[in-house]
C-alpha cells in the first residue's frame, strides 16, 4: 500500500514540469521491518530485563528502569528518522537521476539529542538553532545525481518564524497576571486565547521555517523556492480531521453499542441473571464479537484512507504547487550517481512509528 501510494504521489509532483519517480520495492520494506523487530525484541527482552533487575536491586522500584529504557530508545528514534529519509531519497528519481543521502544516522542521532537538550534547557529560545543545524546536517549530505545539495543561511534567519509563539507567550503572561490580581474570568480568557495562538504558532513555525530553509537551498547553481501559506495548512489539518472524524462517527457509535452488549452479558452472568442472557448468549455472543472486530478494522481502514484524501493529499498539493526551481535548465549537466542498495529500508522507522510513512 505504501509503495503504491508513494508511486502515485511522486508521479503527481512535477518540479520544472518533470514528474518524480518512486522505485521502492515492498519486499525491501518488509524485510527491513522484520530486521528492526528482531533488534527491538532483543532490546525489550534482554536489555529491559537487565534494567528492571538492576532497578529493583538498587532502588526497590521499577521507575528507574522505565526512565533508563525510555532514554535508550531516544537515539534509535532519531537514527530511524535519518535512515527513513535516506531510503526514500535513494528510491526517488527526477529526470532519470537518483537522489541520495550519505550514511550518517548515528551522527544525526547524537546531534539531535544534543540540540534537543540545549533547546529544553533554554526553554525553547534556541529552537531555531536546532531546526537549522539538524536540517543543514541532512541537506549537506543530500545528492541529486552527482551534485551535492547545500543549505545556506544561518540559524538566526528562523527567528521571525517564532513571532506567533512569542505573541502567545505574551498573552499567557497577561492571563497569568490577571489571575494573580484575582480577575479570574479575564485571566482564563487570555489563557484560552494564548492556547489557540500557540497552536497556530506551532503550525506557522513549521511552515515558515520550511519556506526559509528551502529558499536557502541550492544544488549545482539551481536555487529552490517555496511559498506555502501557514493558515491554509492549518485549516487543511483542522477541516480534514473534522471531515474524517465525521465519516467514522457512525461506525464508532456502532462499535460502542456492540461493546456495551458484550459487556452486559458478562455483568448479567456475574449477577446471576443468566435467564436474561438468552437473546445474546451462545452463538449470538460470538457474532457480536466478530462484528465488533470487523467494525474496528473498518474504522481503522476508513481513517487511514480519509486521512490521505482530506489531509495528506491537499497538504502535498499545496506545498508542491508553490515549489519552483531557478533556473531549472542548470541541472542538465548533472550525471547519474551509483545505486544505494540499503536493503534494510525503513524498518526502524516503521517499528518505532516516527512519522515517516510518506
Amino acid at each position: 500500500m505504501r509503495t503504491r501510494l508513494r508511486r502515485w504521489y511522486w508521479s503527481a509532483i512535477r518540479p520544472g514540469g518533470h514528474p518524480l519517480e518512486y522505485v521502492g520495492d515492498p519486499i525491501e520494506k518488509l524485510l527491513g521491518f522484520l530486521f528492526a523487530v528482531v533488534v527491538l525484541a532483543f532490546y525489550i527482552g534482554i536489555v529491559n530485563l537487565f534494567l528492571m533487575f538492576a532497578s529493583f536491586s538498587l532502588f526497590q522500584d521499577n521507575v528507574a528502569a522505565y526512565a533508563t529504557s525510555l532514554v535508550g530508545v531516544i537515539p534509535l528514534w532519531f537514527y530511524a528518522q535519518y535512515r527513513a529519509r535516506r531510503y526514500v531519497l535513494a528510491r526517488t528519481r527526477w529526470r532519470g537521476l537518483r537522489f541520495g543521502l550519505e550514511p550518517g544516522a548515528w551522527g544525526y542521532a547524537w546531534r539531535a539529542m544534543a540540540h534537543w537538550a540545549v533547546t529544553i534547557l533554554t526553554l525553547g529560545l534556541l529552537l531555531p538553532r536546532m531546526t537549522f543545524w539538524l536540517e543543514k546536517y541532512k541537506t549537506d549530505r543530500t545528492f541529486y545525481g552527482t551534485a551535492r545539495m547545500q543549505q545556506g543561511g544561518n540559524w538566526k534567519m528562523l527567528y521571525p518564524a517564532m513571532k506567533p509563539l512569542f505573541l502567545a507567550l505574551g498573552i499567557a503572561l497577561l492571563g497569568g497576571a490577571a489571575i494573580v490580581l484575582e480577575n479570574l474570568a479575564v485571566g482564563i480568557g487570555f489563557c484560552v486565547i494564548a492556547g489557540f495562538t500557540a497552536l497556530y504558532g506551532l503550525v506557522y513555525y513549521r511552515v515558515d521555517t520550511l519556506r526559509r530553509l528551502t529558499d536557502a537551498k541550492t544544488v549545482r547553481g539551481v536555487s529552490l523556492g517555496l511559498a506555502p501559506n501557514a493558515f491554509r495548512v492549518m485549516m487543511i489539518y483542522v477541516l480534514g480531521t473534522l471531515l474524517a472524524a465525521a465519516a467514522i462517527f457512525v461506525p464508532m457509535v456502532m462499535l460502542g453499542i456492540l461493546l456495551l452488549l458484550i459487556q452486559s452479558t458478562d455483568m448479567l452472568a456475574e449477577l446471576g441473571l443468566e435467564d436474561r442472557l438468552e437473546p445474546i448468549a451462545g452463538a449470538g455472543r460470538y457474532i457480536l464479537i466478530g462484528a465488533s472486530v470487523l467494525i474496528y478494522f473498518t474504522i481503522f481502514l476508513l481513517w487511514s484512507a480519509l486521512k490521505n484524501v482530506f489531509i495528506t493529499y491537499p497538504i502535498i498539493r499545496h506545498y508542491f504547487s508553490t515549489l519552483n526551481l531557478s533556473p531549472a535548465s542548470a541541472v542538465a549537466d548533472i550525471r547519474q550517481r551509483p545505486r544505494d542498495a540499503f536493503e534494510e529500508a525503513e524498518g526502524f522507522a516503521d517499528a518505532l512509528d516516527v512519522g515517516a510513512s510518506l
